[in-house]
């Protein structure tokens, strides 16, 4: 099946906060695909990645987002969900050049209080982060950009390689809200270190 690859210089048209609900939507009924916060991480992995988006088939990424396998019960459902990951993926792009950048991170309710939980961005993030494994490795080797990158993959990466300790302290809703905004802060450094210039 062949699929869109992405066009940078395609028309720039945000998802608006209905359409976003509905892709939500849309992906919350297929079994293995991810949510829009989920979604928003893997753009964003994908869209910082040493190698750009651009050069890739969307046969190489987008069947990630809905979870491998075709699971759309019609070809109509399968295109309105390319079209608009592909809408939120250049309104990325042009918001990871720009100040204007915000991650769709979830908020949790505890206590009647509300707190910030980056979970589910940190781990599509990762997911994107696999498909270049080897273009990351250095990133997450060197200490500036490592640093940058360590909240993510605390909160997103393969809980079999984390310290036992740090992972028990992620029961604290607390403690996750203080993660999400490191999270924030290490991506904010990392666009800025690696994001091509704005154009």
């Amino acid at each position: 099946m062949s699929l869109p690859a992405y066009q940078p210089g395609s028309d720039l048209l945000p998802l608006s906060d209905d359409e976003l609900g509905q892709l939500d939507e849309l992906l919350d009924v297929l079994p293995e695909a991810m949510n829009v916060e989920a979604l928003d991480g893997f753009l964003s992995a994908l869209l910082l990645a040493p190698k750009p988006l651009a050069s890739l088939a969307g046969e190489d990424w987008l069947p990630v987002v809905w979870g491998g396998e075709d699971p759309f019960a019609s070809g109509k459902q399968r295109k309105k969900v390319q079209l608009l990951v592909l809408r939120h993926a250049r309104a990325l792009d042009a918001q990871l050049r720009s100040p204007a950048w915000q991650p769709l991170f979830s908020v949790v309710e505890q206590g009647g209080e509300e707190f910030i939980d980056a979970e589910d961005w940190c781990i599509g993030f990762m997911l994107g982060v696999d498909l270049d494994g080897d273009g990351w490795a250095p990133r997450f080797d060197d200490a500036p950009t490592g640093a940058m990158l360590a909240p993510v993959a605390l909160l997103g990466g393969d809980e079999s390689q984390q310290d036992p300790e740090a992972l028990a302290d992620l029961d604290d809703p607390a403690v996750r809200d203080s993660l999400a905004r490191e999270v924030h802060a290490g991506i904010e450094q990392l666009r800025a270190f690696v994001a091509p210039t704005p154009r």
